[in-house]
């Protein structure tokens, strides 16, 4: 049998601050042992698609600026202050910072969510250019790819925490 509490505390964070996502897996029945990435992934991916689009875009919301003003002022969750790091998101120049200020703006301005990205792998460099590429879409198309993205950070956070997957 799985713990409710130990569940949520390990999982409920995977999809950034969005712990409802987890809540309805679990109660659902959609959790079952052995507790594997790919299995708590195909279950929680299938709640996020069933939550209503408001839910859908309170979780794309819950997601910081890449390089943003919560990771200047070190608020970010540990698991996105890592996910940027690892991509150098940490150590911009000004310029660089200055340009990722300026296409935030714009993108949350059009597409009322921040820039959300799977950046593990991905350079700064790599992340202005899907940036530039991306901020060109049409509403519906960025609201599927963003949660596209979110699947796969959740993927990426879920093989984090169960590793030899």
């Amino acid at each position: 049998m799985i713990d409710r509490r130990d569940f949520l505390a390990r999982f409920g964070g995977v999809f950034e601050h969005s712990p409802f996502i987890a809540e309805r897996a679990l109660d659902a029945g959609r959790i079952v042992p052995p507790l594997t990435a790919d299995g708590i992934h195909a279950a929680l991916v299938a709640e996020f698609r069933a939550a209503s689009r408001e839910e859908q875009h309170g979780v794309l919301r819950a997601h910081p600026d890449l390089a943003g003003r919560l990771a200047i002022a070190g608020n970010l969750t540990e698991d996105s202050r890592r996910e940027q790091a690892g991509a150098g998101l940490d150590r911009l120049t000004p310029q660089e910072h200055a340009r990722f200020t300026a296409l935030n703006a714009a993108y949350t301005e059009t597409f009322g969510f921040s820039f959300i990205i799977a950046v593990k792998g991905l350079t700064k460099d790599d992340i202005l250019a899907a940036f530039e590429r991306r901020i060109g879409n049409d509403a519906e198309q960025e609201f599927e790819t963003a949660k596209a993205e979110v699947e796969r950070i959740a993927r990426l956070r879920l093989q984090a925490l169960i590793p030899g997957e």
